[in-house]
């Protein structure tokens, strides 16, 4: 095996379907990896993130076009550029992330004789499908999981639902840490280094009037992200007229689109704000008096992540990955999943019980700085990494 010759930069191939991933899901994690004197190759489909993370990152980046739908001609035609990238490449490991680069880069690992082949599991879309869809979704997770070596669910509750559902074998599976993909980066999100510059610019798109409640739900417009419910329990409540819901996230019509309806009435409604994206979400996070994260599946959720690190109180649905992270009335409050009468009774909790959500939120907020630092997460993979190439060496 090639990493046996200690002269020899083991190398390491990181892939996600889009390169935004690779710039908000693994933020530093491959110049972590190349700063311990690793060769490290990031890929994923083109875009717009592609020159900005290669600069953060400081590594190489080959494109892969893949696509979020079910495209299976694409897809083989993906899985042949792997197949000879791996080979030309040779890496020690190959470590996936997202769906579908999971599915694609296991399979050609595998094909390529890429003998650690790591996958990240950090949400199945399985879970919020119905038919004939949820069938073959999950017939794609075990395909992704049965090609790799490894499977690192982000968090307990995801974990015990692979085991629970006979996706992959138990002896698999491995949790970094407490959970999570990336951990929160606490020099980023803490309010006391905030650019006031940035901040000001926030509250102008916002324009939050005196006293106003700042409702914030930060990820894409679609529906199994809960924005629906989260729309009809804002403007129904009885708080609406004293608040604004701020929609941090970019319209998706490709993919699990929201109704007519409630697109129009987003862009209708003088109480709330829809903001397509921003690199500076941790100071709109500074400006909000409640985060809401209604969403129908998850892994484990960096928002709620970030939220905690800027002490901002969280309310959030009742699913895996959320519960992970929020304890019932400790941490924050949980509602059913899309039960949008009762998200509208803890939004009007959180108005009327300011002192008793800041509390939750300090109790977050220790929780977060103890267990979810970026820094230790990325040394915490990386001993992994170094557990799989070098055995002999970790079980001296």
């Amino acid at each position: 095996m090639r990493f046996s010759n200690p002269f020899l930069m083991p190398k390491l191939i990181r892939i996600t379907t889009v390169p935004l991933s690779l710039k908000l899901l693994l933020a530093g994690q491959m110049k972590y990896t190349k700063e311990q004197g690793w060769e490290v190759i990031m890929v994923s489909a083109d875009g717009r993130e592609v020159d900005q993370v290669v600069r953060a990152e400081g590594v190489r980046h080959e494109v892969i076009p893949f696509s979020r739908k079910i495209t299976p001609m694409l897809d083989l035609k993906c899985i042949w550029q792997l197949v000879q990238l791996f080979k030309r490449e040779k890496p020690d490991i190959v470590h996936t992330h997202t769906p579908k680069a999971g599915l694609l880069g296991m399979i050609a690992a595998n094909l390529a004789g890429v003998k650690i082949r790591i996958h990240t599991l950090a949400g199945i879309p399985a879970m919020a499908a119905a038919g004939g869809k949820k069938s073959l979704l999950e017939t794609a997770e075990k395909w992704t999981y049965s090609n790799a070596t490894e499977v690192w669910p982000n968090s307990q509750g995801l974990r015990k639902f692979v085991i629970k559902n006979g996706l992959c074998p138990e002896e698999k599976l491995r949790i970094i840490g407490k959970g999570s993909s990336n951990g929160v980066d606490l020099e980023k999100f803490n309010r006391e280094v905030l650019k006031e510059n940035h901040l000001v610019a926030a509250t102008m798109r916002i324009m939050p009037g005196e006293d106003e409640f700042i409702v914030l739900s930060i990820g894409r417009l679609v529906k199994d992200k809960g924005i629906e419910e989260l729309v009809s329990a804002f403007l129904n409540s009885k708080i609406a007229n004293r608040s604004k819901l701020v929609l941090l996230g970019a319209f998706e019509q490709d993919l699990d689109p929201l109704s007519p309806e409630t697109i129009q009435t987003i862009r209708d409604s003088p109480r709330i704000i829809q903001i397509d994206w921003s690199d500076h979400v941790a100071h709109y996070l500074a400006l909000a008096d409640v985060l809401v994260h209604p969403s129908h599946r998850e892994g484990f959720p960096n928002v709620l992540l970030e939220a905690g690190a800027m002490q901002v109180p969280v309310i959030c649905s009742d699913i895996i990955g959320n519960t992970d992270i929020i304890t019932q009335q400790k941490t924050g409050l949980i509602f059913p999943l899309k039960d949008a009468a009762v998200l509208k009774e803890a939004l009007e909790f959180a108005f009327v019980k300011r002192d008793r959500m800041g509390l939750y939120a300090a109790n977050l907020y220790r929780e977060v700085v103890e267990n979810y630092d970026r820094n230790v997460v990325q040394k915490e993979i990386f001993g992994n990494y170094q557990r799989l190439v070098n055995p002999s060496k970790t079980a001296e």
